[in-house]
C-alpha cells in the first residue's frame, strides 16, 4: 500500500489579501486559488501550450470559477481542471451560445486546512492529462530559464 503525502504550503493567513499565489514544492509547481472561503490547487503551466496559469485572472462563467490562462484565454475550472468554453451551433447562429467542458485537461490536487495551514496531497503525475507535459523539471528549467 502506497502511502499518501502532505506537503505544507503556507498559513492560511497568507491568503489574507491576495486569493492565488504559485508554490514550487517538493517537485511540483502549483498555483493555489482561495476562492469562496474555499481552497483549490492546480498545476501551474496550462495544458494548452504551457503558459503561465498561475499568472491568469480568475473570472466566474456560467456559475464556475475557472483560472483565465493570459496566453490565449482558455478557461480552467479551478476545482475539476475542466477546459470550459462557449460553443455555438454553425448551422444556427441565432441560437444562443452555450457553456461547456471538454473534460479534465489540467492536474489539480487535493487541499487541506488544519491548524490554520494549508497542506497539498499532490495527484500522481501520470502523463495522462496534457498539462502533465509541463510538469517536468526540464520544462521548468527552461521557463526559469526565459522569464
Amino acid at each position: 500500500m502506497t502511502e499518501t503525502l502532505e506537503w505544507f504550503v503556507c498559513k492560511t493567513e497568507e491568503f489574507e489579501h491576495i486569493s492565488k499565489r504559485r508554490f514550487q514544492i517538493h517537485t511540483r509547481d502549483i498555483v493555489v486559488i482561495r476562492r469562496g472561503g474555499l481552497f483549490f490547487a492546480l498545476d501551474s503551466f496550462c495544458y494548452h501550450a504551457g503558459g503561465p496559469l498561475y499568472m491568469g485572472d480568475i473570472e466566474d462563467f456560467n456559475g464556475l470559477s475557472c483560472l483565465v490562462c493570459p496566453w490565449h484565454h482558455y478557461k480552467v475550472h479551478i476545482d475539476t481542471g475542466n477546459m470550459v468554453y462557449q460553443s455555438i451551433d454553425p448551422h444556427n447562429l441565432n441560437k444562443p451560445a452555450v457553456w461547456r467542458n471538454s473534460g479534465q485537461k489540467q492536474r489539480v490536487h487535493h487541499m487541506t486546512i488544519r491548524d490554520d495551514s494549508l497542506f497539498v496531497t499532490f495527484s500522481d503525475c501520470t502523463g495522462d492529462l496534457q498539462s502533465d507535459q509541463y510538469n517536468t523539471k526540464e520544462y521548468r528549467e527552461r521557463w526559469q530559464a526565459h522569464s
